[in-house]
C-alpha cells in the first residue's frame, strides 16, 4: 500500500491505495465519483477521460499512484464552470448523447478542443474527437454540439474559453500534407511536401515546442567511433537495425519509408518521409520526419537526434540518442504514458544491440526475412517493460 496525496475537484485527498489500482477505479470506489465511467478498460474509448493537471488523460489505464500531489478534475467537478455548462446545454440541444455512456468522458474532450482550437472546423474536431468511442449517436449530434459552442464563443467570449491549453498543434496545412495512405499510392511529390510541413517549423529543438515527447537514452557499441559514425550514415544499413522498419526510397539524405508494430491488440503502419541531417565534425545528426498510420489515420511528426562521443580510449562509442514527437489521432492516447515510455527505451537498447550484431559480421533477426512482411511484434518487449515494473515494485530490481 502507498500513501497518495491528490487534490480532487479542489478538494484534498489523502487515502492508501494498492500501486496497482488505477486512478478510475480510486475515483470510483474511493471518493464514489461514478461519473467517470469505465468502458474498455484499455485506454481505447475514452469514456473514463478526466483532467490530470489540466491535462485529458485515461484514468483507466493510469495508476493512482502516478497522480500523486498532482491535480486530478472530473466531471463532477466542473458544476462551476461556464464553458463546460454551454457545451452541456449544447449537447442536449443538438442531441449529442443517447445512452450518455460516453457523454462524461467525450465533454471533457470536447471542452479541451473548444480551448485550444477556437477556430476548429468539422475536419478538425472529428479529428480530435478520434480517441472518444460512441456506440450511439453517429456523432452527428456531438460535432454540431462542439460546432455550436465555438460560434457562440465568438459572440458571447468568456476567459477561460479564450485561453487555449500552451499545447501545440500541427497546423491544418500539414494534416493535409500528411494524408497520404502509403508511398505506393500517393503522389511523388507528397511525401516530400509531408517532410517541408514537418521542418517548417523546427527552427528550436523540440524539447521547446509544446505539445511534444522527449526520451532521452543511449547505448555503448564496442567499436570505434569513427567506424560507428560511417555506419551511421549508411541508411539502408540503420533502417535493417530498425524491427519492422522498410526502406521504400532513397534520395540522397531524403528517405521513404514505412514501420510496422502490433502492440498487444494494436497495430499501427507508419509510412512516411524523413530527411537527415548530419553534422560530421559533432558527430551529430538528426532525423527529421512525419507519416500517417494506414489503420488509424493518427499521425505523427518526429524527430530522432543522435551524438557520438568516444569512451574508454576510443575502444568503445556512446551513441546519445533523443526521441521527439507529437502524435494525432486515436494513437495520441497512448503517447504520454510511462509503460510507453519505458517501452520506447528498451526499442532504443534493442537497435543499439543489432548496430553492435551488424558491425560484428552478424546478421540482424530481421535479415531473413521479407521486408514487405516483416512486423514488429512487441510482445515480449512488453511483457519485459512490465516484468522490470513489477520487480522495481517489489524491490527486487537488478
Amino acid at each position: 500500500m502507498s500513501v497518495i496525496e491528490l487534490t480532487i475537484n479542489d478538494r484534498s485527498v489523502r487515502g492508501d491505495v494498492e500501486s496497482r489500482v488505477h486512478l478510475g477505479d480510486f475515483l470510483r470506489d474511493t471518493q464514489n465519483l461514478t461519473g467517470t465511467h469505465l468502458g474498455c478498460e484499455h485506454g481505447v474509448c475514452g469514456a473514463c477521460t478526466v483532467l490530470v493537471d489540466g491535462e485529458p488523460v485515461r484514468s483507466c489505464i493510469t495508476f493512482a499512484v502516478a497522480c500523486d500531489q498532482q491535480k486530478v478534475r472530473t466531471i463532477e467537478g466542473f458544476d462551476d464552470d461556464e464553458l463546460m455548462k454551454r457545451l452541456r446545454r449544447s449537447f442536449s440541444i443538438h442531441h449529442g448523447l443517447q445512452c450518455g455512456y460516453c457523454t462524461p468522458g467525450m465533454l471533457i474532450t470536447a471542452r479541451d478542443i473548444v480551448r485550444r482550437f477556437p477556430d476548429a472546423d468539422e475536419a478538425r474536431i472529428r479529428l480530435e474527437l478520434s480517441g472518444n468511442l460512441c456506440r450511439c449517436t453517429g456523432y452527428m449530434g456531438i460535432v454540431a454540439a462542439i460546432s455550436a459552442v465555438l460560434a457562440d464563443l465568438k459572440e458571447n467570449p468568456i476567459a477561460i474559453a479564450q485561453a487555449p491549453v500552451t499545447r501545440a498543434v500541427v497546423s491544418d496545412a500539414t494534416i493535409s500534407a500528411l494524408a497520404f495512405e502509403t508511398f505506393a499510392a500517393a503522389p511523388a511529390s507528397a511525401p516530400q511536401a509531408a517532410v517541408a510541413a514537418s521542418t517548417a517549423s523546427t527552427d528550436q529543438p523540440a524539447t521547446l515546442r509544446k505539445g511534444w515527447t522527449a526520451i532521452d537514452d543511449s547505448f555503448v557499441v564496442p567499436f570505434a567511433l569513427d567506424k560507428v559514425w560511417a555506419f551511421m550514415g549508411d541508411l539502408p544499413s540503420v533502417t535493417s537495425c530498425l524491427p519492422g522498419a522498410e526502406l521504400v526510397e532513397q534520395d540522397g539524405e531524403s528517405v521513404k519509408g514505412r514501420i510496422a508494430i502490433k502492440f498487444g491488440p494494436m497495430s499501427a503502419n507508419f509510412a512516411g518521409a524523413a530527411r537527415l541531417e548530419r553534422n560530421d565534425a559533432a558527430h551529430r545528426a538528426v532525423m527529421r520526419g512525419a507519416g500517417q498510420d494506414n489503420i488509424s489515420r493518427s499521425r505523427a511528426n518526429g524527430d530522432v537526434t543522435y551524438a557520438l562521443s568516444s569512451e574508454d580510449d576510443g575502444a568503445r562509442t556512446r551513441v546519445a540518442v533523443t526521441l521527439e514527437y507529437m502524435l494525432q489521432g486515436p494513437l495520441a492516447q497512448f503517447s504520454r504514458s510511462g509503460l510507453v515510455k519505458d517501452f520506447v527505451r528498451r526499442m532504443i537498447a534493442d537497435f543499439g544491440a543489432r548496430i553492435t550484431a551488424q558491425l560484428g559480421g552478424s546478421a540482424t533477426p530481421e535479415a531473413a526475412a521479407s521486408a514487405s512482411s516483416a512486423k514488429f511484434n512487441a510482445g515480449s518487449l512488453v511483457w519485459s517493460v512490465i516484468w522490470g515494473r513489477i520487480r522495481q515494485l517489489f524491490g527486487k530490481g537488478d
